[in-house]
């Protein structure tokens, strides 16, 4: 959310400005972010399965945590496009780009903290959009790293995040808001920088990985077909290995049974907890660590949904490169996800899709690929994205001043 999938040949002006003036669209970016907001509205909308049968919807294992961590990996594609791409940006212009994506930050935070406000205290979901303040402000440092740097941080993040969550869990400060508030981080700054950072459901510091990775793959090359065919096929790579580690370390050495033995789990209780993830991973063991559920955030889970995001965006590069006008209900929606994501939210909180999901699925999906559509043709940038980018540009204009910044060659 808040990326700009744009590439193209840089200028000596105002980095991001003029360059994606003269750059042509990533249709086929803009489209995967359309299929990630889709993945989220199902997820929020639609039955997870039963619980009872253990037996999860199609709509769960399609979707739960592959579309939020599709949105964080898109972010850093978007984040490495804005300031240079392959290029990278220097000196005043890359100070410029890490002062505008702090703005950047801070805006898509406040989005949040105001949606906070108006969902109930037992939502339907949670609220990502302040979260990606938090991802924001700490890929800030790693900005003008290239992809190599990028993918080693992104690894040593996958790893030690999730040991630190399964380690501080008991110790760290229990939520104050499933979706925290500006009264909330006011009152109880320690708590919600915790669940920011840790123990809410897109841990920054766990999160990081995807934005790094796309970080990583945005310094790429990205409309070369060779380039989209490794993107595709590395993800498939890591996706099976990832469920193959996890499966082995659980059935043939042993994993599942220390599970049992460790927690306080029935065999029935941990198998539901396989598939919709534990209430909580505080027990003594680190066999949690194995486990690929959705959401819970271990090695393995951010490797299966990276994996899983990278197969679609090599798929929907190669594709948009050949028929970008045939993605064009999902790459409209891409270009305002923001826009549509808070509409989403506003009208969630008002909780009327208990009775009929389906319908309201159906409903939110159309109302915004018309939305998306007709507002792009007539002024193009969504309405929120327009605040954000006015104010980022303005901020940019104040660092660079004159003077054009210079990109690594």
């Amino acid at each position: 959310m808040g990326g700009m999938p744009w590439t193209g040949k840089s200028a000596r002006t105002e980095p991001g400005e003029a360059s994606a003036r003269s750059a042509r669209r990533l249709v086929g970016v803009d489209a995967a972010r359309g299929l990630a907001i889709i993945g989220l509205m199902a997820i929020h909308l639609l039955p997870d399965g039963s619980e009872e049968a253990g037996e999860p919807s199609w709509a769960w294992i399609l979707f739960s945590g592959k579309s939020a961590a599709l949105f964080a990996l898109l972010a850093g594609v978007g984040l490495a496009l804005a300031s240079g791409g392959r290029r990278r940006h220097e000196g005043r212009a890359m100070t410029a780009d890490r002062v505008g994506l702090v703005v950047r930050a801070v805006l898509i935070a406040a989005v949040g903290l105001c949606i906070g406000t108006v969902m109930p205290e037992d939502a339907p979901t949670d609220n990502i959009l302040i979260y990606y303040g938090a991802f924001f402000l700490l890929a800030v440092p790693f900005l003008h790293l290239g992809p190599k740097a990028l993918f080693a941080s992104a690894a040593g993040f996958g790893i030690l995040a999730p040991i630190l969550a399964l380690r501080l869990g008991e110790v760290l400060p229990d939520f104050v808001s499933q979706n925290p508030t500006f009264s909330d981080l006011v009152t109880e700054p320690g708590a919600v920088t915790a669940q920011l950072m840790l123990t809410g459901t897109y841990p920054a510091l766990a999160y990081l990985t995807y934005v790094f990775v796309g970080l990583g793959i945005g310094r790429l090359d990205l409309g070369r077909t060779g380039v989209q065919i490794r993107i595709l096929v590395v993800g498939a790579g890591l996706a099976i290995c990832a469920q193959t580690a996890s499966y082995l370390l659980l059935y043939a050495f042993g994993g599942f049974e220390r599970l049992l033995n460790a927690s306080s789990l029935s065999e029935r209780d941990l198998r539901e907890a396989l598939i919709w993830g534990p209430d909580e991973m505080s027990d003594p063991t680190g066999w949690w660590l194995v486990i690929t559920t959705p959401h819970t955030n271990t090695p393995l889970a951010i490797a299966t949904s990276l994996g899983v995001g990278l197969i679609i965006v090599g798929v929907f590069l190669l594709v948009g490169s050949k028929a970008g006008p045939w993605l064009l209900p999902l790459s409209a929606m891409g270009t305002m996800t923001l826009t549509l994501y808070t509409a989403h939210l506003v009208g969630l909180s008002r909780e009327l899709h208990y009775d009929q999901p389906y319908l309201w699925f159906t409903i939110n999906v159309v109302a915004a690929v018309l939305f998306a559509v007709a507002w792009q043709r007539a002024l193009r940038q969504g309405p929120l994205e327009r605040v954000v980018a006015a104010a980022v540009k303005g901020t940019r204009r104040l660092v660079v001043g004159g003077s054009g910044g210079t990109m690594r060659k």
